[in-house]
């Protein structure tokens, strides 16, 4: 899913390429994508696009007579840059927004079709979309510290709601707490002072860098490949490959449709995180640290096969 680095590229390229252009129609290939209905998506014709902003994950275009897109891409959607008047994707294709110069095409991957597309009227309609969550870059330290201490959970799921944190989702969560050293699974009522500061430290850092890489890779264009695994990353997909600061090997924890991933010697101590499935086949054979991970391993290359 686009998080808080990946959406704002894309706005601020939406708004250098479209902004102050009129948008002359809205082509919808999937009824299913338009979540409202009064104003009809048919008004936006013939409007200026007069800026761009960011609510959470979701995407907003600002048009003339106050009106406003807001665009959620969830898992799979994506935006795709074409020539003015280019036709929607068959099995792709969700939306097209036809400017005067160029089309911008609303597409989604896969069977389950999750993206969303609202058109609402005033800036006091843009509120329900707001989780309440504190922008990262823009919270003061006690800001961030008030919102990690709200409710008492892992560190993982803190960054990750919505209500706590604005933008954050599984990629750049796993990286910044690689950056900061820090056990997904930590709970917020145990962190330090020192540790909130360096989690604070690691979060601004972390969404910075990673607004600034994928600013460069855009330049002048559109952001062509947006996607939650990338080779630079530290951590988050490298499940089974060394990591780079110490060597060991990357674990993870998976659950539901998500996995945490993670470094045990630069993050847990060396210890090796139970994972829900594993641990409940292994029960008391789960390995407790590196060590005894590697053993096990190392066990059942030995072992022949009967």
């Amino acid at each position: 899913m686009p998080e808080l680095p990946d959406v704002v590229v894309y706005l601020e390229r939406l708004g250098a390429l479209f902004g102050g252009k009129v948008l002359e129609r809205v082509r919808v290939a999937s009824p299913f994508v338009v979540r409202s209905y009064d104003p009809p998506i048919g008004a936006l014709a013939g409007k200026r696009l007069l800026g761009t902003r960011r609510i959470g994950k979701r995407l907003v275009l600002a048009f003339e007579g106050e009106l406003f897109v807001v665009i959620h891409l969830m898992i799979a959607g994506r935006l795709v840059l074409k020539d003015h008047g280019a036709p929607i994707p068959k099995r792709l294709g969700l939306a097209a927004f036809d400017f005067e110069n160029g089309t911008l095409l609303f597409t989604e991957a896969g069977t389950q079709k999750r993206a969303s597309l609202h058109v609402v009227k005033g800036e006091a309609a843009l509120a329900p979309f707001s989780r309440g969550g504190v922008e990262p870059l823009e919270a003061s330290l006690g800001e961030f510290r008030a919102a990690l201490k709200a409710e008492n959970h892992t560190l993982k799921r803190s960054l990750t709601d919505p209500r706590l944190f604005s933008g954050i989702g599984n990629a750049y969560s796993d990286e910044i707490l690689f950056h900061a050293a820090l056990s997904p699974v930590k709970l917020t009522s145990r962190l330090t002072d020192a540790e909130i500061e360096r989690l604070y430290d690691a979060t601004r850092t972390t969404l910075v860098d990673w607004t600034d890489r994928l600013r460069k890779d855009s330049g002048d264009g559109f952001p062509g490949k947006v996607t939650a695994f990338r080779p630079e990353m530290a951590v988050h997909g490298k499940y089974g490959e060394p990591c780079a600061a110490c060597g060991t090997k990357i674990q993870r924890i998976r659950y539901a449709s998500n996995e945490v991933n993670y470094c045990p010697r630069c993050q847990t101590e060396g210890k090796v995180l139970a994972d829900r499935g594993l641990s409940r086949l292994l029960r008391g054979d789960w390995p407790k640290s590196i060590e005894e991970l590697e053993e096990m391993k190392a066990r059942r290359v030995e072992t022949p096969k009967q």
